[in-house]
């Protein structure tokens, strides 16, 4: 893994700039796997993870984004994801 983004602690509006200008640069740098931290929204009330579910939204969208998968549990298991990348 090259690089990562943890997305802890920000707002969705914040996450998704800070997501949008990460992957930008992963691609322009010619990353092919990078790994997104964005929790489990273990504190995130009734809502539930918000942005666990906006990330996978984004994600899709991207035109760059080939594929992206829940990281292993040593990785974070279900607070990140492994996002391929086209090169």
């Amino acid at each position: 893994m090259a690089d990562e983004i943890d997305l802890h602690g920000l707002t969705a509006l914040q996450a998704r700039e800070a997501l949008r200008q990460f992957l930008a640069e992963a691609v322009q740098r010619g990353l092919g796997c990078v790994r997104v931290v964005h929790g489990k929204g273990l504190r995130s009330g009734p809502r539930g993870p918000v942005l666990k579910h906006a990330v996978n939204t984004w994600l899709r969208k991207v035109d760059a984004v080939l594929a992206f998968v829940s990281a292993p549990r040593r990785d974070g298991g279900t607070g990140a994801v492994y996002v391929l990348l086209a090169r």
